[in-house]
């Protein structure tokens, strides 16, 4: 694996999909541009990569994502007019929200797999290990996903994945490890080194109830593997074949969540993010509580 080690700077986000799911609110707006309260989905994994210490995000996109693009470039007229009307807090806000990132982007022509679509990355990516963020999963903990596997990375130089406690029911919606719990670690039982994985286990087969959970650190010869994985069922290159050869070089790590994980690529997910984000505000959460307890249907 990698000798000359380097540090993650980079990051990347895969808004390539048609967000179908969300349908017909996704018809003309990419399902990373819903709004969770008041920021849209995307914001969250951007805010992460901010901190967790990444520099240049590199967002793998399709066809009818510009607003991805529009919404984290400057936008100098939308602050002027703000500063004119005295708003300034919210010129503010919308100066903030690049965090001072590098932004690329690069297409997915074709709607290939998750291994596709981090393969896309490549040529941005270069030979430098890089953090994977899938935008529609919010990570909610005290030290932010990314950033404890990045730590993990510079720790053990080898690739890092963040998993979550599944129900046994949903684990086959899930991609699952097989593992064992590092012997000395600063992680104590929430690091494990992976073993292998299975993409999507058949009820009771599962090999843990262990499930990836949207977040990896990955060293640049992730990019072999992936280069040489043949399709699988649909046709897709799935990134669960690469991490399975990492593991089986001994060479992947897994660390349990510590908070709460937010699968908001689904209506129920979605909304369940929305309704604690709101709870949180501080300028109506109370208000949006007391409504909650007095509703009645």
């Amino acid at each position: 694996m990698t000798t000359n080690r380097k540090r993650v700077r980079k990051a990347v986000l895969p808004v390539a999909g048609l967000g179908t799911r969300f349908l017909p609110a996704t018809k003309a707006m990419p399902k990373e541009m819903l709004p969770v309260v008041d920021k849209p989905l995307i914001q969250y994994a951007v805010e992460e990569c901010i901190a967790s210490g990444i520099e240049h995000v590199i967002f793998v996109t399709g066809r009818r994502k510009n607003a991805i693009e529009d919404h984290f470039d400057f936008a100098p007229e939308l602050e002027s007019f703000l500063e004119s009307k005295g708003k300034s807090q919210q010129a503010q806000m919308v100066r903030e929200i690049s965090g001072g990132l590098h932004f690329s982007y690069t297409r997915q022509n074709e709607a290939l797999g998750l291994g596709h679509a981090v393969l896309t990355a490549r040529e941005l990516v270069g030979d430098e290990p890089f953090a994977v963020l899938l935008g529609d999963v919010i990570m909610d903990s005290a030290v932010p996903a990314t950033r404890s596997l990045i730590e993990i990375y510079d720790e053990t130089g080898n690739g890092a994945i963040t998993v979550q406690e599944v129900e046994a029911a949903e684990l086959q919606f899930y991609g699952v490890i097989q593992g064992e719990q590092a012997k000395k670690s600063r992680w104590a039982e929430r690091l494990l080194k992976v073993n292998n994985l299975v993409e999507k286990p058949k009820t009771g087969t599962a090999p843990s109830n262990l499930g990836v959970s949207g977040r990896y650190v990955l060293p640049p010869e992730i990019f072999d593997y992936l280069e040489t994985t043949k399709p699988g069922a649909g046709g897709e290159i799935q990134l669960t074949d690469g991490l399975c050869a990492l593991a089986k070089e001994g060479a992947l790590w897994a660390h349990v969540h510590d908070g709460k994980v937010h699968d908001a690529g689904d209506k129920l997910g979605f909304l369940k993010a929305t309704v604690e984000y709101a709870l949180r505000n501080p300028s109506f959460g109370a208000k949006f509580r007391t409504y909650l307890k007095d509703l009645k249907l």
